[in-house]
């Protein structure tokens, strides 16, 4: 499986490549990834190293025989740790306060929410400035990529940060790799209520050293990953609880995934994974209450004045006028792929492989990661960068890693490559 991935990867590469050379602008300097090469060190190089060594050292041991709310502190921490490490071979302006604060990114635009006077009349008129002057010359100004890219409520995260005092590109960083580790306490949570610690904690040290951490720190897909994780895990808790606490955790999670939705268009996808939750335990009463805290955030958005599905139409525009309009989908059809196993890592490539031998409800959860993946690939509306974009679903597809054996060999591949990659490379996120 490796070896097939790594063949994929240098097709991929050589592909690409020769598109530049023909002068197909498919806007990567090293496909299959947005990134450059520049092989260099950093801060935070001597921190990325020791937390490698020490995962791949004593984190199955450790994950074995812990108590297990301490090793889901231990566990975020030491992911979130991790991410900020590799952040810093960057080293901190170029690699945490400049990545959301670019002209493309949301930072950008948050000053426009006080000179449209406030959040309020910012969702009244956020569809109105979707378009760019490309597809609406009449258009007098627009949003930037990222911003108009995405529904209102991930805009609305950022402007809320920035109300509170956490608005520079430091401090927002900060915030979206402290929500992005989390997912792997949200997974672990998830894997226990189903059910199955035993595997939780096996895998809790290959989602620690996620070598997708690398765009974790920072992207904002990053913080929708892990904010996704923990609606799943919420609902996944509904389901072995009962009575009052079981409706409030279902309620809680209808309000954490239905605001999902509103973090990115392709979460939409994500319903796979909670589905999986309720086939796998049958749990069909949590449908409801959790429909219900879905339909709360769907309404207070369009009383605001957003509507999904004219955001959406709205961007479906954009994208089809902007680079993508030069990414051949032919291309990014299978480099797409090559791209992912660069965040999902050797252990979880091969992990797939020994997927059916998972519980059931862990293999339905890899199942709903891996179609998310898939239909999103197939789509056509993720044309390269899906290294960041799909890691709330490839957080998921490491649940496989739990059934892999020699551990820690597989662990150092992961940290290996999570280092190459960011001493090698420069990374857009």
């Amino acid at each position: 499986m490796v070896g097939a991935v790594v063949v994929l990867v240098a097709a991929s590469a050589y592909v690409g490549r020769r598109l530049l050379d023909e002068g197909v602008d498919i806007f990567l300097g090293w496909p299959p990834l947005l990134a450059e090469w520049l092989p260099h060190v950093g801060p935070g190089t001597p921190g990325a190293l020791v937390v490698a060594v020490a995962v791949v050292v004593w984190g199955p041991q450790v994950a074995d025989r812990l108590r297990w709310r301490p090793l889901l502190w231990l566990a975020w921490g030491t992911a979130f740790v991790w991410t900020m490490a590799l952040a810093l071979v960057d080293g901190w302006q170029r690699g945490i306060v400049e990545r959301l604060t670019s002209s493309q990114e949301y930072l950008h635009d948050v000053p426009r929410v006080t000179a449209l006077g406030g959040i309020g009349p910012m969702l009244r008129v956020f569809s109105d400035h979707i378009l760019t002057t490309a597809v609406d010359p009449g258009q007098t100004w627009f949003w930037t990529t990222h911003v108009g890219g995405h529904p209102a409520g991930a805009f609305l995260l950022f402007a809320a940060l920035d109300r509170i005092g956490l608005g520079s590109g430091g401090a927002v960083g900060v915030v979206v790799m402290v929500v992005g580790s989390s997912a792997a306490a949200a997974v672990a949570v998830t894997v226990r209520a189903l059910g199955h610690e035993d595997l939780a904690r096996r895998v809790l040290p290959f989602s620690v050293l996620l070598p997708g951490a690398v765009w974790v720190g920072v992207s904002a897909d990053g913080l929708f990953a892990g904010w996704l994780a923990w609606g799943v895990a919420l609902l996944a808790v509904a389901t072995v609880r009962r009575g009052l606490a079981s409706t409030a955790a279902a309620t809680g999670a209808g309000l954490v995934l239905g605001y999902a939705l509103y973090l990115s268009y392709g979460l939409v996808l994500g319903a796979l994974l909670p589905l999986a939750v309720v086939v796998a335990t049958r749990r069909w009463w949590v449908v409801g209450p959790a429909l219900v805290g879905v339909l709360v955030v769907v309404a207070g958005f369009t009383a605001a004045g957003f509507w999904w599905f004219t955001g959406y139409a709205d961007v479906k525009v954009i994208y089809a006028a902007s680079i993508a309009a030069s990414r051949p989908y032919a291309y990014f059809v299978w480099a797409n792929l090559a791209a992912a196993a660069f965040a999902l890592g050797p252990a979880a490539v091969a992990a797939l492989r020994r997927a059916p031998a998972l519980p059931r409800a862990a293999l339905l959860l890899v199942g709903a990661a891996t179609a998310a993946i898939l239909l999103a690939d197939l789509s056509g509306m993720s044309k390269a960068e899906v290294e960041r974009i799909w890691l709330p679903f490839v957080v998921w597809a490491v649940l496989a890693c739990g059934t892999l054996p020699h551990p820690r060999r597989w662990l150092l591949a992961q940290a290996l490559l999570a280092l190459a990659v960011n001493h090698l490379l420069l990374t857009v996120w």
